[in-house]
């Protein structure tokens, strides 16, 4: 199935490779421990392509006949109805292949807005477990059913992911909480899927043609095997909350760690508007609440030393002002000052000193450039200066659609003769969700501001002045803070 298959085609390709995986791979580890699981979850995968096939066979006479505008639509019908089979599949399978769903999901070039909002699906919403098996998993870790355990427990849940869904419920204090239960048997179906390497390799070449495959693997098995364990992600969580205590517009719901352990997560209960309800706001509102956004994804970076990897709209709710709450610390990288290093030094290079040499051999040092690769320096700067677009000048910018998908494009872009000699070292894959996902949210909301004074305020290699009012507002968070710890 090609690329031509659908607009975008990466809908297609991705159920394409997870089929073909599955019918090869699966095959040869039938001895291994756990087989009948991955074969399950990889056939899974090879009736979506088969459905696929059959979907564009009974499509392609009419295709055939049909011209112009009339073609599009025909086209644009097929996508919509692949998108929603890809959708509903992978969302059904949660795990480590909807986390590579959800990956695809930014591949938006050429996809109309009905299929991206389709995909979407992935990022917030998934088919939930009954209460009566979230009540069970509550009562196997915390030793009592939530209906004793809590003085309230909705049985409903509020919001499902990958790998867990979320419970509204009151404390015996009368304190409102969000409870995170993870879906029983999730880790067998993502030791499954993780041990499918054929069909993991497939997948990932589609959504991450440009990267070496065997370090994104290694990374996206880390990563998703401490996401398993909830006590991780609840140790991330109040670490993150702790950090941003007080903060004027970035608010992380404190954790209980009394009522959490290895597949429950309690924290204090968020409410306010979803991602859908944020684009009627005005512009005024949406350039604010991009802003806030913006600066816990580098503050947390440059600051904490911590990278939250999940920077999609289902991760957060608004409240106006700039105010956002962010949801959801269980795939959260750490960085130690050796691996941020090279990251400053590459953004100082090109922003900062606007050196094009000391930027190329930053990049070399830091491992994203082959040394001595055959390409003049302006060939390097021109192939990956859309990174930096936004922050190179100190002027208002605006996040469009068309940039967030250039940057998309130029991250997938295989025909560059820079492309074979650029590649992403194992400790920066995850920071890859920063172009994917940052920008793709950013530019939904065509957000708007002086994105190189905003860094300039976080980056530890300037300290520069307070840009915006919220800039303002930070600001004396920070003073407070340094008194505080006096």
């Amino acid at each position: 199935m090609s690329r031509r298959f659908l607009a975008g085609g990466a809908v297609a390709v991705l159920a394409g490779a997870a089929a073909g995986a599955a019918a090869g791979g699966a095959v040869r580890c039938w001895r291994k421990r756990g087989m009948s699981l991955r074969l399950e979850r990889g056939f899974a995968a090879l009736a979506l392509v088969a459905r696929g096939g059959a979907r564009y066979a009974g499509g392609a006479p009419r295709l055939f006949t049909a011209a112009g505008e009339a073609r599009q639509q025909l086209r644009q019908d097929l996508a919509l109805e692949t998108a929603q089979d890809v959708a509903q599949t992978l969302g059904a399978m949660k795990g480590v292949l909807m986390k590579i769903g959800q990956m695809a999901s930014y591949l938006d070039e050429g996809l109309s807005p009905a299929v991206r909002r389709t995909l979407s699906r992935l990022q917030d919403s998934v088919p939930p477990m009954s209460g009566e098996l979230a009540a069970e998993v509550i009562e196997a870790e915390l030793g009592e059913r939530p209906e004793r355990l809590f003085a309230e427990w909705d049985p409903e849940p509020i919001a499902a992911a990958s790998i867990g869904q979320v419970h509204r419920a009151i404390t015996r204090d009368g304190r409102a909480v969000a409870v995170k239960v993870q879906y029983p048997g999730i880790a067998e179906a993502i030791a499954a899927d993780l041990e499918n390497v054929a069909l993991l390799r497939r997948m990932l070449r589609v959504t991450a043609p440009s990267q070496d495959v065997n370090a994104l693997l290694a990374e996206l098995k880390e990563r998703v095997l401490e996401e398993i364990d909830y006590r991780r992600e609840a140790a991330s969580q109040a670490t993150f909350a702790a950090y941003y205590e007080g903060h004027p517009t970035i608010i992380v719901p404190r954790v209980l760690p009394e009522l959490s352990s290895r597949r429950v997560v309690t924290s204090d209960l968020a409410v306010g508007a979803k991602f859908s309800e944020l684009e009627q706001w005005s512009q005024d509102e949406r350039d604010l609440a991009a802003e806030t956004i913006y600066r816990f994804v580098f503050r947390s970076l440059y600051e904490l030393h911590a990278f939250n990897g999940d920077p999609h709209p289902g991760n957060y709710l608004f409240h106006g002002g700039g105010r956002v709450t962010f949801l959801d610390f269980g795939l959260v990288k750490h960085f130690t000052q050796t691996e941020l290093n090279p990251l400053m030094n590459m953004a100082k290079n090109l922003c900062v000193k606007n050196d094009p040499e000391e930027f190329r051999h930053s990049m070399e040092a830091a491992g994203f450039l082959v040394p001595g690769a055959p390409l003049t320096t302006e060939q390097v700067v021109e192939h990956l200066a859309v990174f930096y677009a936004t922050i190179r000048e100190r002027k208002r910018l605006t996040m469009t659609p068309e940039y967030a998908s250039s940057v998309v494009r130029r991250f997938f872009d295989l025909r560059s003769p820079v492309a074979e000699f650029v590649s992403i070292p194992r400790s920066y894959v995850v920071l890859q969700r920063i172009n994917l996902g940052l920008f793709a949210v950013l530019g939904e909301l065509e957000a708007t501001a002086d994105w190189r004074s905003i860094a300039e305020e976080i980056w530890p290699f300037v300290r520069g002045p307070a840009a915006t009012r919220i800039g303002e507002a930070e600001e004396q968070w920070r003073l407070s803070r340094r008194e505080m710890v006096r």
